[in-house]
C-alpha cells in the first residue's frame, strides 16, 4: 500500500476505455490541485463550438493577438460551466494576476477576468488553454475512481497541452505511460 495520500497535483488523469461519464469519455484532464479534500482540474481536449475571439466578444474585450483568435475554447468539466479558466504558463514569481493558482512544478491557472485584459492588450501569458468549466472531485472520489480503473495517471507534459493538436492529445498523454494504447481493456480483470 502506499504511504499515505497520493498527490496527483500537476499530473494528467487520463480516461481508460469503458468510461460511462460522457462527460469524461476519452477525455484528458490537467490537474491543478489534488489534496486530501478533493481535485480540480481542467478538461484539455474537449473543444467547444466557441473560439477566443468569440469569448472576447463577450466580455466586451478585444483580441488583439492573431494567433489566439482562431484557438477553440474547451470543455473544462462539469462544474461551474459559465466561468472561464485560462491555463497559461507559469510567470514565475508571484503571479501578476488577482486569482491565480500556481500548479507547483507546472502551470499556473487564473480565473480572473485581468488575465483575459492583458491578453486583449496584445500581452498576457505566451501559450493558453481557456476552459469554460472545470473538473472537480470531492474528498478521496478521485481515489476512488482511480482504484476502480476509471483513470491513468501520468506526469503532465505542457507540451501535449499547448503543443499537440486536439485529436492527438489523448493517445499522447497515454504515450507518456509507455505503452500502446490498444492493449487497453475497458475491464477490469486480472491477467
Amino acid at each position: 500500500m502506499a504511504d499515505g495520500p497520493i498527490n496527483l497535483t500537476n499530473q494528467f488523469l487520463i480516461a481508460m476505455p469503458g468510461m460511462v461519464d460522457e462527460n469524461f469519455a476519452g477525455s484528458v484532464v490537467y490537474l491543478c490541485e489534488h489534496s486530501e479534500r478533493g481535485a480540480l482540474g481542467l478538461v484539455i481536449n474537449k473543444p467547444i463550438d466557441i473560439r477566443l475571439k468569440n469569448l472576447f466578444e463577450k466580455v466586451e474585450l478585444p483580441l488583439d493577438r492573431p494567433e489566439l483568435a482562431e484557438q477553440p475554447v474547451f470543455f473544462g468539466g462539469p462544474v461551474q460551466t459559465e466561468r472561464g479558466f485560462v491555463l497559461h504558463d507559469s510567470a514565475g514569481g508571484p503571479p501578476p494576476y488577482s486569482s491565480t493558482m500556481h500548479v507547483p512544478g507546472g502551470l499556473d491557472m487564473t480565473t480572473s477576468k485581468d488575465v483575459l485584459e492583458a491578453m486583449a492588450g496584445g500581452g498576457g501569458p505566451r501559450r493558453v488553454l481557456v476552459t469554460l468549466g472545470c473538473s472537480g472531485w470531492s474528498a478521496g472520489q478521485l481515489e476512488d475512481e482511480i482504484g476502480r480503473n476509471g483513470w491513468l495517471t501520468a506526469p503532465a507534459d505542457p507540451a501535449i497541452v499547448f503543443d499537440t493538436p486536439v485529436a492527438q492529445r489523448y493517445e499522447r498523454a497515454l504515450g507518456l505511460l509507455g505503452f500502446d494504447p490498444r492493449m487497453l481493456s475497458a475491464q477490469a480483470g486480472h491477467a
